[in-house]
Parts: structure tokens; C-alpha cells; sequence
């Protein structure tokens, strides 16, 4: 019982993250699990699995609150889902490691951007987003094969290009729960699914901070969230590549 309160706390912890600043849920929870010596794969696939649900009830509770763009929630979700079902399929046979030290420079390099962006002063006009079902299928692919990075490549790739905050966060969030119900399922079908305890942990803490981090995002002052989501992603990056190259 007080394994499974744990993993509650966790998947609390990892969703105010997620659904306030769009990203980090898989990366908290993958960590946690890769550092108690469960294997990549059955890492990703638990926390996928958890994630089905919380991003379910995150993607709604920004949905009920208008932090959803439909259009940008398509162009994402679809080519997201196809990256994710290749990336799950393939993780088994893909040291998945050897990527990380490229995505954390790119990312690091997005995180400046952000923070950048956020200490400058905006256009009215909204941006034209570019390239957005290739982003949604490399980070589907991506998040797949590490065990997380679904958020902090494309929510962190948008606001890089002047999304509105929490637009591309609601959206993506949203977007997320089609790219991890696709990944479970191709999880469940090849290698299948165990550590229920610690599931349902996740599942638990994940629901219950969902519509409290969505409501985060929506009042929360657009620039004070993309100094967050910068400083994070930099953080990230700058804490995958002491550890690569350390």
C-alpha cells in the first residue's frame, strides 16, 4: 500500500508539471523507474499506460476550459500516433539512449529561444505555425522509444515559433492522449503490460492533478509560463548530457 501511495504522490507531482507547462509527465515518471531497475521498455510501457488515463483527464479538463486549438489538436494527434505505434514497436530492438544526447542539445537550444521569446515583446498578429505533422511524428517516435519527451519536443518546438502558451499546451496535452493510447495498445500487443501497482499509482495522482494544473495554464500569465517551460527544458537537457558525457 504505501508503494502504490508513492507512485500516487508521483504521478501527482508529474502531472501539475505536465498539464501547467505541457510537458515533463513521462520523464519524471520514466526516471523514477529506470532508477529502481525496471527495464527501458517495461518502463515506457507502465508509464504509457498510466498516461492513457491522465492525459485523458488533462486533454479534457483544457478542452472544458478553451485551451484547445482543434486544428493544431488534429495536425498533432494523427502523425503523433503513427510515430508512437512505429517507436513502440521498434524499442525493443533500438538502443533508444543513443538519441538522447542529440534531443537534449536541440532542446537546450529551444529552451533559450523560449525564454527569449518570453523576455521580448510578442506581435499581435498570431504566429504561422510550420511543420507541424513532422514535429508531432518525430515526437511521438521519440516519446515512445525514451519513455517520455512528447511534451518537451513539441509543446517546446511551438512556443519556440510564438504559439500562444496555453493553446500549445492545452493542445498538446490533448494531443497526447491519442499518441499514448496508440503506444500502450502497441505495448500490449508485443510485449504486454505488468507492475499494475505502480500503474495505478501513477493513474491515481495523475487524474487528480489534471484539472488543477489545466486551470494553472489557463490563468497563469502567458510569459511567466514560457519562462517556466524554458528553464525546465533547459534543465532537462543540461541534466541528460552532464549524465551522457559525465
Amino acid at each position: 500500500m504505501e508503494e502504490v501511495l508513492l507512485y500516487v504522490v508521483i504521478g501527482f507531482v508529474a502531472q501539475m508539471i505536465d498539464g501547467a507547462i505541457g510537458m515533463a509527465y513521462g520523464v519524471t515518471a520514466t526516471s523514477v523507474l529506470l532508477s529502481t531497475g525496471v527495464p527501458p521498455a517495461t518502463a515506457s510501457a507502465c508509464v504509457h499506460a498510466a498516461e492513457t488515463f491522465t492525459t485523458g483527464a488533462s486533454g479534457l479538463a483544457h478542452w472544458k476550459l478553451g485551451n484547445v486549438d482543434r486544428k493544431l489538436l488534429w495536425r498533432l494527434a494523427v502523425p503523433g500516433a503513427i510515430g508512437g505505434a512505429i517507436g513502440a514497436y521498434v524499442l525493443s530492438e533500438f538502443d533508444g539512449e543513443t538519441l538522447k544526447p542529440f534531443i537534449s542539445v536541440y532542446l537546450l537550444l529551444l529552451g533559450i529561444v523560449i525564454i527569449w521569446k518570453a523576455l521580448v515583446r510578442r506581435p499581435l498578429e498570431a504566429p504561422q505555425l510550420r511543420s507541424v505533422a513532422p514535429l508531432g511524428f518525430f515526437g511521438g517516435l521519440l516519446d515512445a522509444i525514451g519513455g517520455g519527451g512528447w511534451g518537451p519536443i513539441v509543446t517546446s518546438s511551438l512556443l519556440g515559433q510564438g504559439a500562444t502558451p496555453r493553446y500549445a499546451i492545452g493542445s498538446v496535452n490533448l494531443a497526447e492522449f491519442f499518441v499514448t493510447l496508440t503506444i500502450s495498445t502497441t505495448f500490449f500487443l508485443t510485449i504486454g503490460l505488468s507492475l499494475w501497482p505502480i500503474i495505478l499509482g501513477l493513474i491515481v495522482g495523475g487524474i487528480i492533478a489534471a484539472p488543477l494544473a489545466a486551470f494553472a495554464a489557463k490563468h497563469v500569465p502567458a510569459k511567466a509560463l514560457m519562462l517556466v517551460v524554458g528553464c525546465v527544458v533547459i534543465g532537462l537537457s543540461l541534466n541528460t548530457l552532464i549524465k551522457t558525457f559525465g
